[in-house]
Formats: structure tokens, sequence, C-alpha cells
């Protein structure tokens, strides 16, 4: 590996120039003089399967019973998943804004570079390094593991340690793949996507039978139970969201995005109305195979509904969850690995990180370094625990984001903005934000809640004297 602006020193070394030679999965090589940088080998179906690949994935297959919890009706449940929608395409092209502005890799990072300096750039990194991206890694990875074991217990629950060392297992494979090759990665990616798709519609046309016969009693008097607690609410908005994480996954790849003035919003005006449209009509066909009741029970509702819609072939549904969990732990670390990379390159914290492979071009240590992170949350936490902790500490860095895109409205008014979005869409996703923040706190204080914020604030701790 060599650092991304070393590449003039290291062209010169013996064995560097490999002159196009090597597998096709590598890159060409370098020549002398050439700065080692990751290319632009990204569409826009690619694009798009980055996006729909990291959002669906364990989500859809875990949330379900707990926002129906949180919310206390089918109808308020349905009203949230359609506004998590919303939110996250709001979010999503207001992001798109940000990142036609500027295309390097970094997503939030760089945009608080640009709005605010370096010190609340710091403070992003801080925490996406050390809790976000690892803990997004982690649940995914440990809800893969929890279907996979599954599919081989049959009378009592896998035991925790076999569920959490097949969780470390799935990450060392994902990271192998993405240390090997960029090619490799996208095309996982690719192939996951459209298994997954493929899951979704067999839930799909499965509930549609279900509803052809008759089963409708579960869909009415959708609204009767709602529970119209601010913090529920909020609650519930962080399981539905937890499901929709991952829709502003492609502005961490910018710099590999070929044309990203034109694919970077095209993939998002794609991919979050597929999504949304699809977790709808998932929620619609597990109500015609089960009961709020049921559903609010059980710890795998997709499991219980292949068992009873599929039959013999019900083992169709552990699978389908494994492959969607998968390819979105993958997308996860393409999109993370990118992150580390960028942050490092600007100085903050370890140089080596913001190396690349001098060869295949992919940011091996940044990789590695998140992997070795959410190994650790892995074998120490749980899904739930990290769940609300991710969303919690999450919502404040979406919010930031927003702000930056107001703020350089005014502070940059003629710098180029190749896709503009109007100004209400990042004020309204602010002001949502700040009552994710607030509304749980006031309604139902928790000291995770306290922790997160020492935890951001702790980063000052290191960036004085370091940095």
């Amino acid at each position: 590996c060599v650092s991304s602006g070393e590449g003039e020193e290291a062209g010169g070394e013996e064995g560097i120039s490999s002159g196009g030679t090597g597998d096709k999965l590598e890159g060409p090589g370098t020549t002398k003089s050439d700065a080692i940088h990751l290319q632009r080998r990204l569409g826009l179906f690619s694009g798009v399967a980055l996006i729909v690949g990291t959002m669906i994935g364990s989500g859809i297959f875990v949330s379900p019973s707990g926002l129906l919890i949180r919310t206390g009706s089918v109808g308020m449940s349905f009203v949230i998943w359609i506004a998590c929608g919303v939110l996250s395409l709001l979010g999503a092209l207001a992001y798109a804004e940000l990142g036609t502005m500027n295309t390097s890799s970094g997503a939030e990072y760089a945009y608080f570079m640009d709005a605010f300096g370096p010190l609340p750039a710091f403070l992003f990194s801080w925490v996406s390094t050390l809790v976000l991206k690892p803990s997004q890694m982690a649940i995914i990875c440990l809800s893969f593991a929890k279907y996979a074991v599954e599919a081989f217990v049959t009378e009592c629950d896998p035991p925790d340690l076999v569920v959490k060392l097949s969780a470390v297992l799935a990450i060392l494979v994902i990271l192998f793949i993405n240390c090997y090759s960029v090619n490799l990665a996208t095309s996982v990616m690719n192939i996951f996507t459209a298994a997954k798709l493929i899951a979704i519609l067999i839930v799909i046309f499965g509930g549609s039978y279900k509803l052809a016969q008759g089963n409708t009693q579960n869909l009415e008097n959708m609204f009767e139970g709602t529970t119209y607690s601010l913090g529920n609410i909020a609650t519930a908005f962080y399981t539905g969201l937890w499901a929709y994480d991952g829709w502003n996954n492609l502005n961490y790849v910018t710099e590999e995005i070929k044309n990203p003035s034109k694919n970077l919003p095209r993939s998002i005006i794609i991919a979050i109305p597929l999504v949304t449209v699809c977790y709808v009509l998932i929620n619609i066909s597990y109500l015609a195979v089960m009961s709020t009741v049921e559903m609010t029970e059980s710890e795998a509702v997709a499991v219980t509904f292949g068992n009873r819609i599929l039959g013999t072939m019900a083992w169709l549904m552990p699978l389908s969850v494994t492959i969607s969990t998968f390819g979105s732990a993958n997308g996860t670390l393409f999109a993370a690995g990118r992150f580390v990379h960028c942050i490092f390159r600007e100085g903050h914290l370890l140089d080596i990180l913001s190396y690349v492979h001098i060869r295949r071009l992919t940011p091996a240590p940044g990789l590695i370094f998140h992997s070795l992170i959410a190994v650790a949350m892995v074998l120490s936490g749980t899904i739930d625990s990290l769940i609300d902790f991710f969303s919690f500490t999450a919502w404040i860095f979406y919010g930031g984001a927003m702000l930056a895109l107001i703020v350089m409205r005014f502070t940059r008014p003629n710098f180029p903005r190749p896709y503009k979005v109007p100004i209400i869409i990042p004020i309204i996703v602010l002001g949502i934000s700040m009552y994710l923040i607030v509304a749980p706190i006031i309604d139902t204080p928790q000291i995770e809640y306290l922790y997160a914020s020492f935890f951001i604030l702790g980063g000052l701790i290191f960036y004085i004297p370091f940095v």
C-alpha cells in the first residue's frame, strides 16, 4: 500500500510499475510520477445497487415487529414506513446537491469541512470511525449470523457464541472481498441486490395470494390502538429509519462514480422510491399472513411468514435474509472503507489509514481498521442496544449536513452546483432531525443518550493536542 499522496516517490520503486499486467480484478498498475488514487468505476446501475443493496438489509426483516409495538396500530405503522421513505428521499436529494458540489468521498466529513471547518469535521470523523460505521456493520452481520445459524437449529435458540463467531466470519469474508478488488466487491453488490429483490418479490407475491383469498382482517380498523406519544413516535422513526439507513452511502464513494453530477441524483431518485414501495408491500404481505399479535411476538417475522405460506420451501426465507444481510454488509464496508480513507487522508488521526493498495487500488488499511472495530462490537454487544445508540447519534450528524447545505447557500452562493434542491427540503429534514434527537430525550430519557453526547465531545480531548 502507498499513501494517496505518495505516488511520485512510490512510482520509482522497484517492482511498482506493472505495465498493465496482472489479473482483471486489479488496477492496471502504476507508472512513474503517477499518483495512486481511487478510480471511477461505478456507473448508474452500480450506484442504484449500492443504495438498494445497503438499504435493504436486515431492517425490513427485523424492524416491522418493533415498529408495530411502538406505534400501537397497523395504520400508524404504515404512516411511519412511508414517512421514513419520504424523509430518506428528501435527505438523499439534499445530499445529492452536497455531493455534486464537493465530489470527494467522505460525505458529511467533506461537507462539514467546507461549511464549518476542521473541528466539526473531526468530531464527525471521530464518532463515525469508532462508533457509527462499525456499529452499522456489526448490527447487519449479527442479523446475518442469527438467520444463518437458525437454519441449522430446530428445537432451541442458537447459542450466542455460535452466532457471534458466524458474524465475525462474515466480516472477515466481506473484508477479503473488498480488499481484493473493487470490481469483485461491486459484482458481489450487484448480484446480491438482484437476489434480494427476487426474495422480496416472493414475499410480495405470497402476500398477494393470501389477500386474493380474502385474508384482509388484519388490515381492518387500521388505526385502532394508535399511540400518539411524541417519544414513541420518535423511537418508531428510529426503528423505521434503521431499515432505510444507507440512503446516503453513495456520497461516501463519489470519487469512484462515473459522471457523478448526473449519476448521483439519478441513482437516488430511482433507488429510494423503489425501496419505499418494496417496504410497504412487504408489510402488507406480512399482515395478510400474520395477526398483529403474532408479528409483535415474532423476533424473525420473515421466517414466521415463510413457515406459514411456503410449506416445504420455508427454508427460502432464512436463505433470503442471509443473502440480503450479506449484500448489505458488503455495501456498508465498501462505503465505510472509502470514508476512513478520506478522513485520514486529511491528516486526522493515523496517516497509514489513508493508503491505497498499489495494484488493486483498494483502501485496504481503512477497510481492515473498520472491520476490526466491527468485530469487537459483535463480540461485546447486542442488536437492540446497538440500533438505538446508532440512530440517535446518526441523526445528530444528518441534521448537521442539512445545516451545512443551508449555510453554504449563503457563504458560497456562486459555487458551482450541478444539481440543486429547493431550500425548503434541507429545512424540513433539519427540523425533523431536531425532533428525532430531542423528543426521545424529553419523553423517555435514557443514559445511552448522555453517553452518546459525551462521546461526541470526547473527541476534543484528542483534537486539541494531536490535530
